[in-house]
């Protein structure tokens, strides 16, 4: 493919990826608002347990098959098959397992409502199984379009059902019916716009092929999501329900800017560095590109939102919620390396290192076992200030590995980071003195924003930013379009 051609593709693939995060998150975040001021913290931290265990399930029946298929060059039929199958396998035997496990997690929370929710929420685990393959294929074809518009079905009925189910006073409930439905319509259309059909078809031959480069992502992809979700089980167990609650809407707010952001980038970038894989001059210039503007992005909204997060939570969800403004913006600070993350680890399985990318892992989350006895012995904001540190370095192991392949290394990197950091800083603080104006939370927001909004575009174009350069010519040639 040539590189006018690819970056046609790029672009269309972003842009449609773009709108896919915007309408369905946005779809998300609205609803959310909406169940926030209908349903209290305590409710809100029985979904984060179910959730616990409901994304780890997840993970196990990816296996990491996915990500082999789309760096796999001559995938067949009997690939896609096989990996369909194998996952609506272990689909089965994952909810087999929470379903006989689900009175021993109620007894190890002592909430015994958990056993009924988490036996009907873990069906989810099987409609997920139906659209990772059809999702995998129009992933690797750079076709977001399709998934755009089933995306943004499920999030629109999702959003009636648990709206309806809340305003009936259906409690969690209203949470477990919104997250079943989205998830339900998404595969189903996702299967049926798709031009791939399942057929029952086997080979042990290709699963044994992607198997060996899968595996190794599967135990990454496992022990990064269990330590991610162990911070909950921590909460959890430590702290009250409505703690859970008020860190798992925290932690909500925290992924919609920088999990959708990295989600877009990884799912581009990832298909598209694959083609060029045997060109390293070509993919330095793509991976550095994609590093700038990405953390550009990342920055901006991340610390932005840690300085107007009092008033963004108050005028969002109202007073009820204020207690997780603090563990908003410490996360805000941590989760804004999340995208770098993906990019760097990205590359180490572009380049096929699922055996670097595994024990990097294993590595990182030995280190990260400290934040955790703080947030059990300590306190909670010492667990969440530590995993800011974890970050720092976790960030400086992906890129010390990803980066003598291209010669792209930490210093070259963070030389690169330095005028957006330095940038997202200054507007952050700004906009966060200007929450001590005496004015009202409502007044306050807006003006927090529009100032944030004009300090970085103002400071962008006289500076003449590359990375914002290169969004703006992307963000044109996608309205021309």
């Amino acid at each position: 493919m040539s590189d006018s051609s690819l970056r046609n593709t790029t672009i269309k693939g972003v842009g449609w990826s773009f709108t896919d995060s915007l309408l369905n998150q946005g779809t998300s975040f609205l609803v959310g608002i909406i169940l926030a001021r209908l349903l209290s913290p305590e409710e809100y931290g029985l979904l984060g347990i179910l959730l616990i265990f409901i994304v780890i399930s997840e993970s196990i029946v990816n296996s990491g098959l996915s990500s082999a298929l789309i760096r796999k060059q001559d995938t067949i039929e009997q690939d896609y098959n096989t990996v369909f199958i194998t996952n609506l396998i272990l689909s089965f035997v994952m909810y087999a397992v929470l379903f006989a496990c689900a009175p021993l997690i109620s007894l190890f929370f002592e909430k015994p409502q958990l056993t009924i929710l988490l036996r009907v929420m873990s069906i989810i685990v099987i409609f997920n199984a139906l659209s990772i393959v059809p999702y995998t294929k129009l992933t690797k074809d750079i076709d977001f379009k399709r998934i755009t518009y089933c995306s943004f079905a499920g999030s629109i009925v999702s959003g009636i059902v648990g709206i309806t189910m809340a305003i009936t006073n259906h409690g969690v409930w209203s949470l477990v019916g919104q997250q079943m439905s989205k998830q339900l319509i998404y595969s189903l259309l996702l299967i049926i716009s798709n031009k791939w059909k399942p057929q029952i078809q086997f080979s042990i031959k290709r699963f044994k092929e992607l198997w060996e480069f899968g595996w190794k992502l599967l135990v990454s992809g496992l022990i990064n999501t269990i330590w991610n979700e162990i911070y909950k089980v921590v909460i959890g167990k430590c702290y009250t329900p409505s703690t859970l609650g008020q860190y798992t809407q925290a932690h909500l707010y925290s992924d919609i800017f920088s999990r959708n952001l990295s989600g877009i980038i990884q799912r581009v970038s990832y298909p598209v560095l694959s083609k060029m894989q045997d060109d390293k001059e070509r993919m330095k210039r793509a991976y550095r590109l994609v590093i700038k503007v990405t953390m550009l992005v990342s920055f901006v909204f991340m610390f932005g939102l840690a300085g107007c997060a009092k008033q963004f939570i108050y005028v969002l969800i109202g007073e009820q919620w204020l207690p997780c403004v603090g563990y908003l913006q410490i996360l805000c600070f941590s989760m804004a390396l999340y995208p770098l993350h993906s990019i760097n680890l990205n590359m180490l399985q572009v380049q096929g290192r699922s055996d670097l990318f595994l024990k990097l892992e294993i590595i990182k989350k030995c280190i990260a076992i400290l934040p955790l006895l703080l947030g059990i012995f300590v306190d909670i904001y010492w667990m969440l200030g530590g995993s800011v540190i974890v970050g720092w370095i976790s960030y400086y192991l992906n890129a010390y590995y990803s980066g003598p392949y291209l010669n792209y290394g930490v210093i070259e990197q963070i030389r690169d980071l330095l005028p957006s950091i330095a940038l997202s800083l200054g507007m952050a603080l700004i906009v966060y003195l200007i929450g001590y104006l005496p004015l009202s939370p409502y007044a306050l927001l807006p003006i927090q924003i529009v100032c944030g909004a004009g300090i970085v575009f103002l400071v962008c174009e006289w500076t003449h930013l590359e990375e914002y350069m290169q969004i703006k010519q992307i963000a044109l040639t996608i309205l021309k379009r």
